[in-house]
This record gives C-alpha cells, structure tokens and sequence, in this order.
C-alpha cells in the first residue's frame, strides 16, 4: 500500500499548479496562426498583462524562461561596457549579474546576503557615488525564489531619485508576479519581467518583458540587440508573428489567456489578499513548529517574506530527508534548497522551499501542514505541536 497513489501536489516555488481550465483551453488541434481567434487573442491579451504588471506601458511577449528574460531585458537596455549595479539577496541576483558579464557589461555587485532585502541607504550612497553617471541601469529581483526574500522595490525607487541617478530601473519578478503586490508604474519601474510558469499559472515557456518610454528611449542605438530578442518590433506588431520574431506559441496562448481571464475575474486586490493569507497560515505553523526543534526561517522579519514561497532550515541534513519522505508516502513534493551550498551537500540538505503560488486554495495548505507534521512524527524530527491548529486558526480569523 502507498498513501501516495492519488492526484500528486507539486509544491515547489514553480512550475506552479496549472489550473484545470488552463489545461482544457490548450487541449486543442494546432490553429491558424495567420488569421482568427488566435490572432484576436494575443491582440487582447496585450492590454491585460498590463493591467496585471499595473503599467501603461509596453511589453513584448517571448518564447523563452527567466534566464532568457535576463538577457532580452539586458541586450535592449544597455550597450557593452556599460556599467551596471546589481542588487543580489540571493541566487538570482547573481545569475542575472553573470547575464550582464558575459554579454560583456561592466558589472558592480551590490550583495545583500541571503537573509536579509536590499538596504536603500547603501543603494542610494552607491548611486551618489557614481558622480559621472557611469551606471546605466540598476537591476533587482522582487522576489529571489531561492531565499524568499521580498525586496521593498518602492524604497529602491525612492533611493535611485534620492540619489539624482538617472539610471533604468529594472527588476524581475519571476517569483511574485500574480502573488505579491506590484505596481510598476505607480513604484516607478523601467524594466520589469516575468514568466509564464508561477503567478501566471501557465505551463513553463513563454516569458514577458514590460518596459517604460523612458528605458525603450535608453536603449536605442546600443551594440548589444539581436534580431530575436529586440522588443521594439513585438512590442508594436502588425502581424502575429512579429510579437514572437516567427511562429507563436499557440497552445501556450490559449493556456496564458484562460489564466490571465482567472486573475482578473478574481482581482488582483483578492489575488494578493489570498496569497498573504495562505503564506501566514504556513508561517503561523512554522513558528509553533519551530518552538519544539531546530525548524527557522530563512528570512526572521516577515515584511520581507515573500508571500509566493518560503525557504526554511532544519538542520542535519533534515530537510532533505523531510521533501524525500513527502514524496514517497504522502504524494508531496516541496522544493530543493537552491543557493545553500551544492546541491546534495550537507549544507544545501538543511533547506527546503514551499511554494504556495497561484492556483493554491485553503484546503491545499492545510493539506501541506498536516502531512508535514505527519513527517516529523514518521522521522523523529523535533517539533513544536500545533502547527496545524495554529494555521487553521489564521485562517478562521481572515474569512
């Protein structure tokens, strides 16, 4: 016998879980990509991301992940030997630092640690140092999906003005988008971007870049675009192919217009307010957990956790151990620790992540919560008693 036989739950922070409907709108035969519904659907799609992003501004569509968002974003903004500063509080922020480096950017790291956001004081003097303005673009993640760190972009807008600096702005909000609240325009962001496959609930491969007038100004004449990942043709199309440099990705299309339709019937105030909700019922749990054993956060102060995945410590190789057990008897899969160390080493075997994005309800965390203290009990991990009742007590107090 095995408890896991049954609908698996894939917890990690993305792909995330893909609705039933986003599934029925891509099983399809292939369409007419030249004229039709297909066509009308991307034209309409357009203005929605927008609204989600809260930009009046552009955005071009990729077939591509985040890695390949990194280096689009890069190749329109900068030219090489450019400089630019990079704010890093975890795995991410170095992987788009690397981006920048190897297409031949000058780069300055700014490093936060992996506990701790972004401090605007040490942004904001860093800016006023560059006195010639050699800086042309100041990068971020919103959210870095390794450490659950959530970055006070609005604080970092403030910083860069406090600072006279007129460098882009630009952050990546892989990991938040459709979860934590972002408001682009209203944070005053250039440049932001995001994937099909967390908030947006759509299976991994389609990618976006929004960007303001001011940084599609910056970026005019540089060295460093390529005919596929130059956004001023996709993000003015005529025809559908040139939103995607060729053929679009169609059944990613249909998938990404049925969840975009599911976030806005929801509303993003409703779509934030419940995804604050299901990451404190897991914190609550956490903190009666942790007053019995060695279980901690990753990040202590809760205005800087992200309210899209939580990365937590165990100790003693326990939370590898813990995810390996989940899976096997429970149906379960939690996410790997990325950043801590090489994965399978000690260190890295200490980590775990949860993801709790997108197309998550009540009844799916405390499913969570419960097999996870049927864990500890199964693997004689120290723990506080009580996780699941303080969760469920969270929230009866929101509804």
């Amino acid at each position: 016998m095995s408890l896991a036989n049954g609908r698996h739950y894939l917890a990690i922070p993305g792909p995330s879980v893909i609705p039933d409907p986003v599934l029925q709108a891509m099983h399809r035969p292939a369409p007419n990509i030249y004229t039709g519904e297909l066509v009308d659907l991307t034209h309409a799609l357009v203005p929605d991301l927008k609204t989600i992003a809260g930009t009046s501004g552009h955005v071009a569509l990729y077939i591509t992940n985040g890695h390949g968002l990194w280096e689009a974003s890069l190749t329109n903004m900068i030219a090489r030997g450019d400089k630019v500063l990079v704010c890093v509080t975890g795995n991410f922020g170095h992987g788009w630092a690397d981006v920048a480096t190897r297409l031949g950017a000058n780069v300055e790291i700014l490093d936060f640690g992996k506990q701790s956001p972004v401090d605007p004081d040490r942004l904001e003097a860093a800016l006023k140092a560059d006195q010639s303005h050699e800086i042309k673009a100041v990068l971020s993640v919103h959210v870095d999906t390794a450490t659950s760190v959530r970055n006070d972009i609005a604080a970092m807008r403030k910083a860069i003005d406090a600072a006279g600096h007129p460098a882009v702005f630009a952050v990546d909000c892989i990991a938040s988008l459709g979860c934590d609240r972002f408001e682009m325009d209203k944070w005053g962001v250039d440049v932001m971007i995001a994937a099909s496959q967390k908030g947006l609930m759509t299976p991994p491969g389609m990618g976006f870049v929004w960007f303001s007038e001011k940084a599609r100004q910056a970026g005019q004449g540089n060295d460093m675009r390529t005919p596929y990942w130059d956004w001023e043709t996709r993000a003015n199309p005529v025809h559908l192919y040139e939103y995607f440099d060729g053929t679009p990705p169609t059944h990613h299309l249909y998938g990404l217009r049925q969840a975009v339709s599911m976030i806005l019937d929801e509303g993003l105030e409703n779509v934030w307010a419940r995804h604050e909700t299901l990451a404190r019922a897991y914190w609550a749990a956490v903190e009666a957990w942790g007053q019995g054993g060695k279980l901690s956060f990753n990040i202590a102060d809760p205005a800087h956790r992200s309210h899209a995945v939580t990365t937590l410590s165990l100790g003693e190789g326990d939370g590898t151990r813990l995810r390996n057990w989940l899976t096997e008897h429970m149906g379960i899969t939690l996410g790997i620790s990325l950043g801590f160390g090489a994965i399978g080493s000690v260190e890295a075997d200490n980590y775990f992540r949860i993801g709790h994005m997108g197309h998550i309800n009540a009844h799916m965390v405390l499913g969570i919560i419960g097999a996870m203290e049927t864990a500890f009990a199964a693997l004689d991990i120290p723990y506080g008693e009580g996780g699941s009742v303080a969760a469920a007590k969270l929230l009866a107090s929101r509804v």
